[in-house]
């Protein structure tokens, strides 16, 4: 054979194994009841929808080897995960395709939005504010999800993947500094920053031409942009990204439709906020106090906020800094530092009883080996603080590690912790034993999902809650050791936060000693994370071994316990002599670019039909053959739509639909159009449509 025979063949070879990938993107609306629902995510009881700014989506991306082998990654708009949806999201797949998608090989990764409808993850702390479960949230979301999985089913294409990296620097801060501090300083060196300050990028192109049609960003912060006086559904700063990314990629196209699918996921956020102006007193606009987030008498709550004037601005101004570090990286160019990945897929999942986990651990105290262990799940007092994003309720201050005996009554009367768990969760006050708590069902989950895919030398590990910063960079670095001393590949490893379940908080040893919120939130104890590290590194031992893995203990089946406040929609109706879609208040006649057109409808309420995949209202311009074109929803920034209750006894009520007019929009003729559903009080749910007088922007 010649020499350069032999080399052809190798490039061929190589080119073969380089695009040896089929990659499926999708998305879809699984926006949830937009009115009348607590916001999960703040745990403010009054913050209750009253109608949309951004629709939540789920964007889903699967990857299949070239021996057959598939992982599913989904990022959804919304504040979490649970396990009861993954569930019956599951057994929607696999009536269509068997078992070709499990719970082994998907994940599924909340946003963390803290501005969608909560009551979907049937435990019963979180689900309290939403008056307990919601059966439209929980059903829309799985709709949704199920949805965006089958569409990246049927576009599986063969592609090639690449993963890049960029630094942005002015998108988040940490909010509990002083816990941070508290890790060892050799640890603490390092790093440049006591936040993650790097987006990473998964990238999705075509072989057939290098196009990219998918990416799935990571990049560590809340999407607490939007505060907790916010009333209307958003994504937040994340969701915005994401859209603007799309619309990039998709010109042209409504926003949630297009061939480009682009995601932007949690990783380890757990204290990591977007209000970079940080944290000030409510009166008098000095920093609050650094340990406790606290303001002396008088001064009002400590609130972080900014960059923006007011929280929408804020909203926008970082979902543009992540918008334009993630498009700056899509490319295969040498100006994108993107490399490619190659190698096959893989996968490992196993349940673990985190009440019952031990391991041994290094202690700093007596520098010797001990062995430690996970414990009955439990809240503490600066849980009850808040955080400077939102902060909590009554005189609960942020670092309390003392406790109060009125406070002590009162949890007792709920459920009684044992000296043992006091012991355990030390130097934790306990201020809710939840682990404890079963009336009317669990109150935190006890057994939990971990979780590993592997994409060639690409790893997310998809962890079941909000790991801190320093603790998701232990937990990247002790999959990446555990890789190479099983004999496997130097593994690149991100962290999928807030997968598949939710369990709250995951903080360092170090940082719970401080009793931040995040430590307080941190539900099996101080050793928390050490059970962690210790698992993950047991999968990713296991994955590169060939290894199975027994299943686990399962999460309890606790449908039939749950309990809901949250009543339906009773009957619609319209003053006498008006009709559904009547438009009560007209645009103006004509509008400047830069202000703002509304109308107000009699209208129907929004919980009769979500409208999945469809809109409220359009924007629609006159085009020369005298037809008219949607060029807005009620997906799109620029648009809100605000639901009121006129009338609770006769049913009445009006919804305003406004559009702020962009720069660039042409001149020309416009409308608003409306879709509701109504309904009827002897049953019976129908259509309407409403649509305003034309009007003018000059």
């Amino acid at each position: 054979m010649s020499r350069w025979l032999f080399l052809g063949m190798l490039l061929a070879l190589t080119i073969g194994m380089a695009s040896a990938y089929k990659v499926g993107v999708g998305r879809a609306d699984c926006t949830g009841p937009s009115v009348e629902i607590t916001f999960m995510g703040y745990a403010q009881v009054t913050q209750r929808g009253t109608g949309i700014h951004l629709r939540q989506y789920a964007r889903s991306f699967i990857i299949e080897d070239e021996t057959g082998t598939r992982v599913v990654f989904v990022s959804v708009d919304a504040g979490m995960m649970g396990h009861a949806i993954k569930r019956d999201v599951l057994a929607v797949l696999q009536k269509k395709y068997g078992e070709l998608y499990t719970h082994e090989n998907v994940v599924i990764s909340g946003s963390h939005t803290h501005s969608t409808p909560g009551g979907f993850l049937m435990y019963l702390l979180y689900d309290l504010t939403s008056l307990g479960f919601v059966p439209e949230t929980f059903n829309a979301l799985v709709h949704g999800i199920a949805q965006s999985v089958i569409r990246a089913h049927n576009n599986m294409v063969d592609a090639k993947i690449y993963v890049s990296e960029t630094e942005v620097l002015d998108a988040n801060i940490n909010r509990s500094p002083s816990a941070y501090e508290n890790n060892p300083e050799e640890e603490r060196a390092q790093y440049e920053h006591n936040v993650d300050k790097t987006l990473v990028q998964l990238q999705f192109v075509h072989a057939r031409d290098g196009t990219p049609f998918g990416a799935i960003n990571w990049y560590a912060v809340h999407p607490t942009s939007m505060n907790n006086t916010n009333r209307l559904v958003s994504s937040d700063n994340v969701g915005l990204a994401a859209i603007m990314l799309e619309q990039e990629r998709n010109p042209g196209s409504l926003v949630g439709k297009g061939e480009f699918v682009g995601a932007f996921a949690s990783s380890n956020l757990g204290d990591s906020s977007p209000n970079i102006n940080g944290p000030k007193c409510e009166k008098t606009g000095l920093p609050c106090d650094v340990l406790t987030s606290s303001c002396p008498s008088g001064a009002g709550a400590c609130f972080a906020s900014g960059p923006g004037r007011d929280m929408f601005e804020s909203t926008q101004i970082i979902a543009d800094r992540l918008y334009r570090a993630a498009a700056g990286l899509l490319g295969t160019g040498k100006s994108t530092k993107a490399r490619e990945v190659t190698g096959p897929v893989g996968f490992m999942h196993q349940y673990i009883d985190m009440t019952t986990a031990e391991t041994v651990a290094f202690d700093r105290a007596s520098r010797s080996l001990v062995r430690v262990r996970g414990c009955l799940p439990a809240m503490g007092y600066s849980f009850a603080a808040g955080t400077t994003d939102g902060p909590g309720a009554f005189d609960f201050q942020q670092g309390t590690i003392t406790d109060n005996v009125l406070w002590n009554a009162v949890r007792d009367f709920i459920a009684e912790p044992t000296q043992d768990d006091k012991d355990c969760q030390a130097p934790k006050p306990i201020l809710l034993a939840t682990g404890r708590a079963r009336f009317p069902y669990d109150w935190q989950p006890k057994i939990v999902p971990t979780q590993l895919l592997v994409v060639g030398d690409f790893a997310m590990t998809a962890v079941p809650g909000e790991f801190t910063t320093m603790a998701g960079r232990r937990l990247r670095t002790t999959v990446a050791r555990a890789s190479v001393a099983a004999g496997g590949r130097d593994l690149q490893v991100v962290v999928a936060g807030l997968s598949n379940m939710y369990t709250s908080y995951i903080t360092t040893p170090e940082e719970y000693e401080i009793q931040r919120y995040e430590g307080a939130s941190t539900l099996y104890g101080p050793h928390t994370l050490t059970l962690y590290l210790e698992q993950y590194k047991k999968l990713v031992g296991a994955l590169v071994r060939n290894e199975s893995l027994p299943a686990g203990p399962t999460p309890p089946y606790e449908d039939d316990k749950q309990i809901s406040l949250t009543t339906g929609v009773i009957f619609d109706s319209h003053p006498l002599g008006k009709e559904f879609g009547d438009v009560k208040v007209q645009p103006e006649p004509v509008y400047e670019r830069g202000a703002t057109a509304s109308a107000v409808f009699i209208a129907g309420n929004p919980r009769n039909n979500l409208m999945h995949d469809k809109s409220f209202f359009t924007v629609e311009q006159q085009q020369l053959d005298g037809n008219w074109t949607v060029i807005a929803t009620d997906a799109n920034w620029e648009t809100k739509f605000r639901w009121e209750r006129t009338s609770t006894i006769l049913g009445f009520s009006d919804i305003e639909f406004s559009w702020t007019i962009g720069p660039n929009t042409p001149e020309g003729m416009y409308r608003m159009r409306h879709f509701g559903y109504y309904r009827y009080i002897l049953g019976g749910v129908y259509p309407y449509v409403g649509i305003t007088n034309t009007f003018n922007v000059n």
